[in-house]
C-alpha cells in the first residue's frame, strides 16, 4: 500500500540487477510511494542484468557509473541534478562483489590484487559516492543515504571470505561519513544488515543454502525478503526517520539477537 511517503523526493538508486536484486524492489516500491530517481549500475552489470527494463516501469533515466571512479561518480552527480531538476535526497548503495569468492578462492588463499578490488567495490566505493555528493553540494538537508550490509561484518562465516571485511569496512564508512554528513547538512547515513536473501549475488556465496536455511531456523520471524528490505529501505529514505543516524540497522527477523533456537536443536538432536 502506498502513502506518499517519498512524494516529492529525488534520489539515486545504485546496484539494480534484476528482479531478484533488493535495489530493484527499493526503486519499485520508491515510485510507488512518489518518489523521482536515477538508476545507476557498473557498465558491465547492466550488460548482465535487466536495467532497462526496471528503468521503463520506474519512468526513470538511467547514468552508467563504475561507482570506484571518482571520475564516473561526479559525471553520475551533475547528471542525476541537471535530470532530477534539484539535490538529491536519497541515494541506496547496494553496491557488493568480491573476485575471490566469484573465482573460488578460500580465506586462506586470497589474491590481494582481488582483495584489494572487493575492498574498492563493496566498501570504499560508498565513501567516494559521498566524498562526490559533498563535494558537489549535491544533498538536500534532512537526506538519507542508505547501504546494505550483512552480519559477516561481526560474526564468522567462513565462505564469505573478504567480503565479511568489506561490510565491516562499510559500516564503519557509514559512522564516520555520518557524523560528517550529519554536522554539516543533517543528512542521515545508515547500513542495513540485512537477513541472506535469494538475489543473483547472494546466490553466488558458497554455502549459501545452508546460510539461508540456517538463518530461517534461528530467527523467530524467518528471514526477511528483497521485498521486506525494500519497505524498510524506504521508511529510513522517508521523513519519519529523521533522527535515525550512523546505525547499522538489523533487518533479520530477530537472527542477530539469538544463541540457538529450538528448531536448531531439534535438527542437531536428530
Amino acid at each position: 500500500m502506498a502513502n506518499n511517503l517519498l512524494k516529492g523526493k529525488k534520489g539515486i538508486i545504485f546496484g539494480a540487477l534484476d528482479e531478484k536484486s533488493i535495489a530493484w524492489k527499493v526503486a519499485v516500491r520508491a515510485k510507488e510511494e512518489g518518489a523521482e530517481f536515477v538508476l545507476t549500475n557498473a557498465p558491465i552489470a547492466m550488460r548482465m542484468g535487466e536495467i532497462n527494463k526496471l528503468a521503463e516501469q520506474c519512468n526513470a533515466q538511467i547514468i552508467p557509473a563504475d561507482a570506484t571512479s571518482v571520475e564516473d561518480l561526479e559525471n553520475l552527480f551533475t547528471k542525476a541534478q541537471e535530470i532530477l531538476g534539484g539535490k538529491i535526497d536519497f541515494i541506496l548503495h547496494s553496491i557488493g562483489s568480491s573476485p575471490n569468492i566469484r573465482k573460488g578462492k578460500s580465506y586462506g588463499d586470497l589474491n590481494y590484487d582481488w582483495f584489494q578490488k572487493t575492498l574498492d567495490i563493496s566498501g570504499l566505493s560508498f565513501h567516494k559516492v559521498m566524498h562526490v555528493a559533498e563535494k558537489q553540494d549535491a544533498l538536500n538537508e534532512w537526506g538519507s543515504v542508505v547501504a546494505l550490509s550483512y552480519i559477516a561484518a561481526q560474526r564468522v562465516f567462513p565462505d564469505y571470505t573478504d567480503m565479511s571485511h568489506a561490510k565491516a569496512l562499510l559500516e564503519s564508512i557509514a559512522r564516520n561519513y555520518g557524523y560528517r554528513l550529519g554536522r554539516m547538512k543533517k543528512v542521515r547515513v545508515n547500513t542495513i544488515s540485512q537477513s541472506p536473501t535469494k538475489t543473483t549475488a547472494g546466490t553466488g556465496v558458497g554455502g549459501f543454502d545452508a546460510f539461508y536455511d540456517y538463518a530461517d531456523k534461528m530467527s523467530p520471524l524467518g528471514n526477511a525478503s528483497a521485498e521486506d528490505c525494500a519497505n524498510y529501505t524506504i521508511s529510513l529514505f522517508s521523513d519519519l526517520t529523521r533522527m535515525v543516524t550512523m546505525q547499522n540497522l538489523m533487518h533479520d527477523g530477530g537472527f542477530s539477537s539469538m544463541g540457538i533456537s529450538e528448531d536448531i536443536v531439534d535438527m542437531i538432536s536428530k
